[in-house]
């Protein structure tokens, strides 16, 4: 900020100022800034921080799943607390429930040509390089599930900058009756969004979070009716649980004709006209709603699952597990990451660095130690063990959303779509809906 002419502070530090009568004081919506304190009644109208009309397409908890407060995990001792026989204990449950599941997943590291031009461009960085690396391998997999097309509305889960989507774009130059919705509960800086002007492509940014994030309610969805593939670059741990939820249950709902909302009463005399029409209403639902036709979600940060919100808890209590060893599960999940991370000595250089700290939809920062590899389980477990533990946790969480959306009539799967010296959360989700639930894409 400037100071105003003969202020020797800026407004946001007027307070310092010993000939300025006036008093500053910490906003109450967001102690972060301050504002005179004359002027507060103006200023709770117009901040940024004020409670703002919630969307048409918000809709409390709609995806947040668990609703029975009895199965919600209470607190638990850290991993580092944990006796050697009780780690023994929750290493061979861990082992028990991972038996006969594929533990070698297939690598899949292919690339687009949309994205040629930057990879082979000397001016990006090692950072964009490997961002790059992982949207071109992302896209290459759509094309392989053919969910590169025309009539599609693609919907980026946590977008932040939206680069995902801008690079979808790209591959769909050609295409026309292309939608993008952006959703990202934060307020985001450097959006790619710009680069989009005077496209046939349409983007939108919902700022939601994707608990409350109703589909079938986003006004474009309403009107244009187009199929939905859900994409998403490093979703971190349980917004992917309400990604998958929003789009396999509250959207794919309305597709089956289903709806919130109770049906009326009628009369004795409306009866016989409804048994007449429902077989016609069903139909005309079915028509007017086109279903997800895919999606396409790297994975990150299962340390930051929650009980509550994981699609996979039926899965877990079929192996004989429960909320207690899920919290134990997806903090360990971590081991298999935190030993090769950065050290601060080792950053790269300045432009990098702000290029990586802008792009929020990486999560391979800072974890803490106690989980990541406290000393006291150096006596225990060797490197490599907590390593190879921390990949099944991974596994074992992944594999109870791919029999979520198996058992929704989807073709799920788990592949490694990048090396792990591009990006240690190399894990792809991918399904798309068994042959007869396919939609035709509209025109």
């Amino acid at each position: 900020m400037i100071p105003a002419p003969g202020r020797r502070f800026c407004g946001e530090h007027g307070q310092q100022e010993e000939e300025n009568d006036r008093k500053r004081i910490p906003c109450p919506l967001d102690p972060k800034h301050t504002v005179y304190e004359d002027q507060l009644q103006k200023h709770l109208k117009k901040c940024n921080s004020r409670e703002k009309p919630k969307p048409v397409y918000f809709v409390q908890d709609i995806n947040a799943g668990l609703k029975d407060v009895a199965e919600t995990p209470g607190e638990q001792v850290p991993v580092s607390s944990l006796s050697k026989e009780e780690l023994e204990k929750l290493i061979m449950k861990l082992k028990k429930a991972s038996n006969g599941l594929e533990l070698r997943l297939k690598e899949q590291i292919l690339s687009h040509q949309a994205l040629e031009e930057a990879l082979n461009d000397p001016k990006n960085g090692e950072s964009a390089f490997k961002h790059l690396k992982q949207q071109a391998s992302i896209l290459g997999n759509m094309e392989k599930l053919h969910l590169l097309g025309p009539g599609r509305c693609f919907v980026e889960f946590g977008a932040g900058r939206g680069k995902l989507s801008h690079w979808v774009d790209v591959a769909l130059q050609n295409v026309e009756n292309v939608q993008f919705l952006l959703v990202e509960r934060a307020t985001t800086r450097f959006k790619v969004d710009g680069k989009h002007k005077g496209r046939d492509s349409v983007f939108e940014r919902l700022q939601i979070d994707i608990q409350h994030l109703c589909l079938k309610k986003v006004p474009v969805l309403e009107k244009k009716k187009l199929p939905v593939v859900g994409i998403g670059k490093h979703l971190c741990g349980a917004a992917t649980d309400l990604a998958l939820r929003c789009l396999a249950e509250s959207y794919t709902a309305c597709c089956d004709g289903k709806s919130e909302e109770p049906a009326p009463k009628r009369s004795r005399t409306d009866k016989t006209e409804v048994a007449s029409n429902s077989s016609a209403d069903s139909e005309s639902s079915k028509e007017d709603c086109e279903p997800v036709a895919g999606i396409v979600i790297a994975l990150c940060c299962h340390h930051k699952c929650d009980w509550t919100h994981y699609v996979g808890r039926e899965f877990f209590k079929s192996v004989g597990l429960g909320p207690v060893e899920f919290h134990y599960f997806q903090r360990m999940s971590s081991w298999a990451t935190c030993g090769m991370r950065e050290t601060p000595t080792q950053a790269s250089t300045s432009k990098e660095r702000e290029d990586q700290s802008t792009d929020a939809e990486e999560h391979e920062q800072a974890l803490g130690k106690t989980e990541s590899g406290s000393d006291t389980l150096q006596g225990i477990l060797t490197v490599e063990e907590r390593k190879e533990i921390g990949r099944l946790c991974k596994l074992l969480i992944d594999h109870g959303r791919i029999e979520y959306l198996q058992r929704r009539g989807y073709r799920a799967e788990l592949q490694r779509y990048t090396e792990p010296a591009v990006s240690l959360e190399n894990v792809l989700l991918t399904a798309v809906p068994s042959p007869s639930l396919v939609p035709e894409p509209a025109t």
